[in-house]
């Protein structure tokens, strides 16, 4: 159906008509019509866009959604609460939000060769909580404790989350720790994952940055963990889930993949055999950002065997479902089915594979040496830097980036010692090997031009100077850089 064409044709002739450029007809109408009430949230929304299209964005965490994506997000079915799941809903007047969530689910089962979907989430964190929750109901026959002894949450100390996990069984999870990329949901303490499990972590090889599978088979035989977790936010290589599933097999886990990073490269076949989780897992969280370049958003792909409990997460988990939401997930399911998404996906990883050999041509130091996905993380001790000083002074020269722990952190969590980077964003804008590296020349350039502020002998681990001129410099380099791949070009407003 042409809904546009549809309404123009009281006006307007056909051949003007074929002339209107809709998506910024789409965009442009929607701002006018958001201004006549809050102009101030309208000229923000239109800052963001002039941002991005302004700035190199290197997170690795995110991406540019396509406009059918960003446009299935706006729309009435914001309005229907649809607890429950398809055909199975506490409120009556479902039918359209059941055809949406089943045409979401049906395509991301295709994208991903998967058994079950369940793209209720809203988000990451409440993906992981669905699947944990779906495994301790698969596996737990009797309430944790009982209601009359359950305090208040914030009341909770940790002696009473002790009682509570025992309660379960003292239910032990393994994941990839926090300084070698793992992530805040995979069992630590200060999430909520961390009050349900006793966590356990592996690490990577201190020599090489690697994940030693031997080791992690060593552990997991200790430990006999109820879930062997992989996945990962900052750990820059391939992971080898067939050998994860013969370990889970051997200790009896339940094997589970936040896949919430690499997603894409799943869909786009880039992962395939050994390293795509779907194939080996129980169960895999992911969101539906990020690589695969959906909306912010999660999702719950799942063997048959756990179907039944993952289907409970709303209401035991998640409040009503999202429609528009699961609109716009169908949307970018169906966008990442086309072959032009499996050229992207490759792509991202030369990129990265460029990006990372050119940065390290300049004599940057990489955890691990490189990588083989869509990350890496700049170990900028050898600047004579910390992360903080590192993302700090790359944003002032227009480089968009985010600090993180490398292996070992001497400098902690918060201030930490690398930057992440990551290229599915500017691949997305049309970037390519070429572009990459002269990207990774600049970012040398800065780092190598900033300087940590010392003040009576003492080293601050935030404050930096940077020549402001050259910090300009490096931004028009960019700027000149980013008019060759335009960010949204159909959306002529400005």
């Amino acid at each position: 159906m042409a809904y546009l064409d549809d309404y123009l044709q009281q006006f307007v002739s056909p051949d003007v008509i074929s002339q209107i450029n809709k998506e910024t007809v789409s965009f442009a109408s929607a701002l006018d019509v958001v201004a006549r009430t809050s102009p101030d949230i309208a000229d923000a929304i239109m800052k963001e866009l002039r941002d991005q299209r302004d700035s190199l964005k290197l997170i690795a965490s995110e991406n540019y959604a396509d406009v059918e994506t960003l446009l299935a997000m706006g729309n009435w079915m914001t309005d229907k609460y649809a607890e429950g799941s398809v055909g199975h809903r506490f409120y009556a007047g479902c039918q359209n939000v059941d055809t949406v969530e089943r045409i979401a689910s049906e395509k991301a089962c295709e994208l991903f060769n998967a058994e079950n979907a369940f793209v209720q989430p809203h988000s990451g964190i409440d993906a992981n909580l669905v699947a944990f929750w779906a495994i301790l109901a698969a596996k737990v026959e009797k309430p944790a404790l009982d209601a009359a002894h359950v305090k208040n949450v914030n009341e909770m100390s940790d002696e009473d989350w002790d009682a509570l996990r025992h309660s379960f069984g003292n239910q032990r999870v393994m994941g990839l720790s926090l300084d070698s990329g793992g992530h805040l949901t995979h069992g630590f303490r200060p999430n909520i994952s961390g009050k349900m499990f006793e966590q356990y972590s592996y690490a990577v090889n201190p020599e090489t940055g690697l994940i030693d599978y031997d080791a992690m088979r060593t552990q997991a035989h200790e430990v006999k963990p109820l879930i062997l977790l992989g996945g990962y936010s900052a750990y820059p290589r391939k992971v080898n889930f067939r050998i994860m599933r013969e370990i889970a097999d051997e200790v009896g886990a339940v094997f589970m993949v936040d896949m919430a990073h690499f997603a894409g490269l799943v869909a786009g076949k880039v992962f395939t055999g050994d390293f795509d989780p779907v194939a080996h897992a129980d169960i895999v969280t992911t969101t539906t950002h990020k690589t695969l370049r959906g909306p912010r958003g999660g999702m719950v792909l799942c063997k048959d065997w756990l179907n039944e409990f993952v289907l409970r997460g709303c209401p035991l988990v998640l409040g009503g479902p999202l429609g528009h939401m699961m609109a716009s997930k169908a949307v970018a399911f169906e966008k990442a089915l086309h072959p032009d998404f499996q050229e992207y996906s490759a792509q991202v990883v030369k990129n990265a594979v460029a990006l990372a050999d050119e940065l390290m041509r300049c004599g940057a130091k990489l955890t691990s040496g490189g990588t083989d996905n869509h990350l890496m993380v700049i170990d900028c001790t050898s600047y004579g830097l910390t992360g903080r000083h590192a993302d700090g002074a790359l944003l002032d020269s227009g480089i968009v980036t985010n600090r993180n722990t490398i292996p070992n952190d001497p400098n902690g969590a918060w201030y930490t010692s690398g930057v992440r980077i990551g290229t599915p964003a500017l691949t997305t804008r049309g970037m390519k090997e070429d572009d990459f590296r002269e990207i990774a020349r600049l970012i040398d350039e800065v780092l190598r031009a900033t300087k940590p502020v010392v003040t009576d002998g003492k080293t601050s681990p935030a404050k930096y100077t940077l020549d402001a001129d050259f910090a300009q410099k490096i931004q028009t380099h960019i700027t000149e850089l980013l008019a060759r791949f335009p960010l949204y070009p159909n959306i002529e407003i400005q």
